[in-house]
């Protein structure tokens, strides 16, 4: 007996309902292009209207919610996330590619997002401050924005949605929810689980579809009080351009090219490994993952000699099945990019090293794969050198001193994650004070980061808010200033 493939519909005002173009797209496996995972909403403008005016309506009862109330919502839906947790990895693993231990570390890190923040509703949201006028009160409180409009990337399905999600609905705001194309699978799972966790109606709306039609009216609709996107940045400007036409609120994470400096006194095998993780985790699909490795020429050629024999030790193929280290692009169009810059590297005059091609195993011909590449003899100005590719190419750079390495780093338009190898305290220190990104890092990989710590980037790689822990209130909230006198 044939399974039939599932269609999902999308949620809005509390209910599961077709779009009203009654037409859908597909949602495939990138590790075999002919398997369909489901089929979502082929969505219009007039669905997110219909979205934005459930929200509208809701925003003023949840709003007058206590934190308490709204808080024990999201630790039920944590709870629920977490009873579904390998259902959900696994569908995240078929629509998106990554390996399925990353996969199930990312839902268990969403289920400690919403638990994190249904905590953030006891926690206080103002000051009391003293008045000039001995006899009155002041004080500061936080008002929710109004309607969120969220629009998350396809490379952390779970995490990114819930780490925007969480934050915009515990400090009062309802939410119109925009998910790539390529995730709405694993889109429409995670808000399943708030449902049945008892959000109300109109609270959480999911519109699935096409980012040109559904992300476009989401980003002008004059009654979307604040957008929080994460991906490129092409898009991130069109994001920021409809925000400012109508002074609505915005909060970008966009794109990153991110170093690992190997100081001449590292731990190379660390250092190594860090790069293997950072750059070739998740096929390098990252907004914070290793694409520039800086390398101090006195360890250079050992260093380099250790990261090609871990390279071709890695195994290519199917996340879902055990022991893969490198798993497909997301799709047609992200493999395409990928070579395209391998052949843009190569034309430049970079080194190639290992990889730079389609695996010829016969087993993989009907994924969107790539062997892990790596270049050297890259000048800091090549194009790979300066562009955030979003796969599993590393370009290897070397250098005669620190001062050089940082100066390298810094020379680009990027600034959202570095990190250096060095067991030298000053080095450690001069690095932290001069590099120009958001997220530094000592002695680990330049990808990862703290549920509970602020994230966000420098320069073209954000928008210079700050996301998760409790610098999200900056963003999904506004300061409102009380005096009162008896």
């Amino acid at each position: 007996m044939i399974e039939q493939i599932k269609t999902y519909k999308n949620f809005i005002d509390g209910k599961w309902q077709s779009s009203i173009s009654n037409e859908v797209l597909s949602s495939t496996n990138p590790a075999n292009k002919n398997e369909i995972v489901g089929y979502i909403q082929d969505s219009t403008k007039k669905d997110i209207d219909h979205a934005v005016h459930a929200a509208k309506q809701a925003k003023e009862a949840w709003r007058k919610l206590s934190g308490a109330e709204k808080g024990n919502i999201l630790y039920k839906a944590a709870e629920i996330l977490e009873r579904r947790k390998d259902e959900i990895a696994q569908t995240l693993t078929k629509e998106m590619g990554k390996p399925i231990g990353e996969a199930q570390g990312e839902t268990t890190r969403g289920i400690a997002i919403l638990r994190y923040y249904a905590g953030e509703g006891l926690r206080k949201i103002g000051d009391v401050l003293p008045a000039s006028d001995s006899s009155a009160l002041m004080y500061t409180d936080r008002v929710p924005l109004g309607v969120i409009g969220i629009i998350s990337p396809w490379n952390f399905p779970v995490a990114i949605p819930l780490w925007k999600m969480a934050p915009a609905l515990i400090y009062g705001n309802t939410v119109v929810f925009k998910p790539a194309q390529e995730v709405a699978v694993t889109a429409a799972k995670v808000v399943e689980c708030l449902e049945e966790a008892g959000l109300p109606k109109g609270v959480l709306n999911l519109v699935t579809g096409r980012g040109s039609v559904v992300g476009e009216r989401l980003i002008t609709h004059p009654d979307i009080k604040g957008l929080t996107f994460t991906g490129s940045n092409k898009i991130g400007q069109r994001v920021a351009e409809a925000a400012i036409a109508r002074g609505a609120k915005y909060q970008l994470e966009m794109g990153g090219k991110n170093p690992l400096i190997v100081a001449a006194d590292a731990d190379l095998d660390k250092a190594v490994q860090a790069t293997i993780s950072g750059g070739f985790g998740s096929t390098g699909q990252k907004c914070t993952a290793t694409s520039r490795v800086i390398v101090h020429e006195k360890v250079y050629d050992t260093f380099k000699e250790k990261l090609l024999a871990k390279t071709q030790q890695l195994k290519i193929g199917n996340g879902l099945e055990s022991e893969i280290d490198l798993t497909p692009s997301v799709n047609e169009q992200q493999l395409n990019t990928v070579l395209s810059y391998i052949d843009i590297a190569k034309k430049e005059g970079a080194i190639l090293l290992t990889g730079g091609n389609q695996p010829t195993d016969t087993n993989l011909q009907h994924g969107y794969y790539v062997a892990p590449t790596i270049f050297e003899k890259v000048d800091p100005t090549m194009t790979i050198g300066q562009e955030e590719i979003f796969g599993p190419v590393i370009a290897l750079m070397k250098v005669k001193s620190l001062e050089e390495a940082i100066q390298v780093a810094n020379n680009i338009a990027f600034g959202l994650s570095a990190s250096i190898f060095t067991e030298n305290i000053k080095n450690a220190f001069t690095f932290i004070d001069q590099i120009e990104v958001g997220l530094v890092r000592v002695n680990f990989e330049t990808a990862g980061v703290e549920l509970h710590a602020p994230f966000g980037g420098m320069k073209a790689s954000s928008s210079d808010s700050r996301e998760q822990g409790q610098a999200a209130k900056e963003f999904f909230t506004s300061i409102r200033t009380v005096y009162m006198k008896p």
